[in-house]
């Protein structure tokens, strides 16, 4: 891809600045205390008492005249930022300003995509376009810091927080998470309509057991360098400028104390002077986890591994000091921690000019503007995934008599947000109801109704439903998810539709009408019979606050939805952990004489839907794959091409996938790995000739003894429009 290509030239820029501020740092921290020290490894919330845990540092204001508040997370708006910012400046003794950070995680006032819906566009340039625009907004409103992007790998759908992420491919999500570093953190991050960016939650939480939030991860370090850790290294090289360490205890060690993850891959393997931030008192949480036997040996514990930064933890305010005056600390620990929190500063121009993102009148031109909003739209329309369109139900058309718009969220203002929404607002969201009003006008007549609520068992709408539908030439039923189901702490054992959708849709499907289903949700859901038997299914995740408008052009043609599934959509949670690229076994599913092979005895092996699945409407025909070398050496690449012809009646956006398969290694490899992909745009009987380039590079693994190495071998080479759906070539390595 060539966002990877840009990154060498972007790295040595970014390395050379960063050297010019060095003296910088330290000229200022030779003239701190250690008490102003520890105050920028401090970071609290908002409110009158800062803090979590019992004895809350009261008088934030204070504080900062006294320089033991270096961050604070959860304050925004211009004239409030420069209102702190200034007692920083004018009434501390060493004048360092502060950095605010947010969750905006998609969009700050201007809700965007959540990031599993911008990863199903499988468009970088679109990503990083979408993170650009949320910086210039949140940074106009005093925001200099965002922690995102999430770039955990979710293979367990029932994990809340999968909706934050780009899915289960950790080629993809390096792709997606180098592409959100970019556009939060531009090609200047003194720039004044930059953020910081923050790559979390590092490392491996999106393992957690069971899939259940906060939870425990033990897996081998080969699977953590090979899939969960790779989107992290691609944040590091693009140059990220913190990372969060995660709630999770990895290998019986939580992240928060990990000297592995912190010490020894982050800083000394990747040479990462980025700073890492706990996340919310995940120091003070060692204690639960039973790391350590109170707060101070928390402290102790986290700036040992470099946690840099204690967000809400209340550690290293109450103990830091104490500890580096009893010689149990070595206050070059702390020294190194500053140092990289005052790097970040600089960075940020903030020592130039600390007020510069407290400017209302640029907060009132750029929050919730035109152009912000417009991008909004363009962003949900490429996030959109046609899953099922049978007999072309869709595009409907614009000239059709009746519609009934049916299901409890079709006229959602506040679903369409998602978690983690920020400053969204309900009032600002177009939903489905509207979007397909403002497409219609008056000239057809809706029929609306809820029909049931997202949760609950209340039947008692169904009849109004079965009336509008009735009433109607077609039926659009918006189903899914609450907003509340999905992202933080919020898991689910079950991925079926909640509450009594799915009986709706069941009654709706009495009427013989057509019927298109809209799901609104953040996770994979087990949609069987409403695949088996609904001819027209949409997956729109929360596509933020013009939700409406951007459904309704896809709804009636205005836009061919191109978008391409992240994740795997399993039949049954049973089939959970669910992902493309697994191992063989040693008895691979064998469907014409399953017994002794790795199947299960009461139920599919096969998905809903695979990675990288997604319909257009048109339609697209692969042929003539070939490679221009059967073998090649190290170092050497290869050239694979395929004709790629658009056969429908409708231009359409196409994400041509590239995966290969190492045949035989020192340790088994999956029987699949994205590689590549690019997405192309054809007209009705166009053809393209789709090239990819293959370097040796990609076929690195981590071998028996853990190393990162090429091996020789024979090569599969597949190309197609999913996982699953590929063709297939061969070559091999030599030495």
């Amino acid at each position: 891809m060539k966002i990877f290509l840009s990154l060498i030239l972007f790295s040595v820029v970014i390395h050379a600045q960063e050297k010019s501020l060095i003296p910088k740092v330290d000229s200022l921290l030779s003239l701190m205390t250690l008490e102003e020290k520890v105050g920028q490894l401090v970071q609290y919330t908002s409110g009158s008492e800062t803090g979590t845990k019992t004895l809350k540092p009261k008088g934030h204001e204070e504080l900062i005249r006294q320089g033991k508040i270096g961050s604070f997370l959860n304050i925004f708006g211009a004239e409030e930022t420069k209102r702190l910012q200034k007692i920083a400046i004018e009434e501390s003794r060493l004048k360092i300003p502060l950095i605010f950070g947010l969750d905006v995680i998609h969009g700050f006032k201007s809700t965007f995509p959540v990031p599993i819906a911008e990863a199903s566009s499988w468009n970088p340039e679109l990503v990083e376009f979408s993170a650009r625009m949320q910086a210039i907004e949140a940074s106009s409103s005093g925001i200099h810091w965002t922690f995102s992007p999430m770039v955990d790998i979710a293979r367990d759908p029932r994990w809340g927080r999968i909706v934050e992420g780009s899915g289960e491919d950790p080629y993809l999500g390096s792709v997606m998470a180098a592409a959100r570093v970019k556009g939060y953190q531009g090609n200047d991050l003194s720039a004044g309509n930059t953020i910081l960016a923050c790559a979390k939650h590092f490392a491996a939480y999106g393992a957690a057991e069971g899939g259940r939030d906060y939870n425990t991860v033990d897996i081998s370090e080969r699977t953590l360098r090979e899939i969960y850790l790779r989107p992290f290294k691609a944040a590091v090289d693009a140059g990220v400028g913190s990372l969060m360490a995660s709630f999770n205890e990895l290998g019986g060690i939580t992240s928060s104390a990990n000297k592995f993850l912190l010490t020894q891959i982050l800083r000394d393997e990747w040479n990462s002077d980025a700073f890492v931030v706990s996340d919310w008192n995940s120091i003070g949480e060692l204690v639960i986890h039973g790391l350590a036997k109170d707060l101070k040996e928390s402290a102790y514990r986290a700036i040992n591994a470099t946690v840099d930064m204690d967000m809400e933890g209340n550690a290293y305010f109450n103990h830091l000091v104490e500890l580096v005056n009893e010689g149990k600390v070595d206050l070059k620990l702390v020294d190194d921690a500053v140092r990289r929190v005052l790097l970040a500063k600089f960075k940020l121009g903030l020592f130039d000019n600390p007020y510069k993102y407290c400017n209302s009148e640029r907060e009132k031109n750029t929050v919730l503007s035109k152009e912000m909003i417009d991008a909004t739209k363009k962003v949900a329309l490429e996030s959109i995934v046609l899953l099922k369109n049978q007999n072309n139900l869709l595009p409907l058309n614009k000239n059709i008599k009746s519609i009934a718009v049916v299901g409890p969220l079709a006229n959602s203002k506040d679903d369409p947000l998602g978690p983690w929404a920020q400053d969204g607002k309900p009032e600002n969201v177009v939903t489905v109801l509207e979007g397909i009003k403002n497409k219609l006008g008056n000239n057809v007549k809706i029929n609306f109704a809820e029909g049931c609520s997202v949760k609950g068992n209340d039947k008692s709408g169904f009849t109004k439903a079965m009336e509008s539908v009735k009433n109607s030439e077609v039926a659009i039923v918006v189903l899914g998810e609450s907003r509340d189901m999905s992202g933080e702490a919020q898991s689910r054992a079950t991925l079926d539709l909640p509450g009594v959708q799915e009986d709706l849709i069941k009654e709706l499907h009495k009427t013989g009408k057509p019927i298109v289903v809209v799901l609104m949700n953040g996770r994979p859901l087990t949609i069987n019979w409403i695949n088996e038997n609904i001819p027209a299914i949409l997956e729109t995740w929360y596509l933020g606050i013009q939700a409406g408008n951007a459904i309704a052009d896809v709804l009636f043609g205005d836009y061919n939805p191109g978008g391409k599934l992240p994740v795997t959509f399993p039949k049954h949670v049973g089939q959970i952990p669910y992902y493309y690229n697994h191992k063989n076994t040693g008895r691979p599913y064998n469907p014409s004489n399953p017994r002794y092979t790795s199947f299960y005895n009461d139920f599919s092996n096969e998905p809903l839907y695979p990675f990288g699945y997604g319909l257009s409407y048109t339609t697209f025909e692969y042929s003539n794959l070939s490679i221009d070398k059967k073998q090649i050496r190290m170092n050497e690449s290869i050239k694979i091409s395929v004709d790629v012809k658009n056969t429908g009646k409708y231009e359409g956006a196409e994400v041509v996938q590239l995966y290969i398969r190492d045949l035989v290694g020192s340790v088994t490899r999956p029987v699949k790995e994205l590689k590549d992909f690019v997405k192309i745009n054809l007209k009705p009987g166009e053809t393209k000739r789709v090239e990819f380039t293959l370097t040796t590079d990609k076929l690195k693994f981590y071998d028996i003894n853990m190393n990162y190495v090429v091996e020789p071998g024979d090569f599969k080479v597949f190309v197609g429009k999913n996982s699953v759906e590929l063709l297939e070539e061969s070559f091999t390595l030599i030495d």
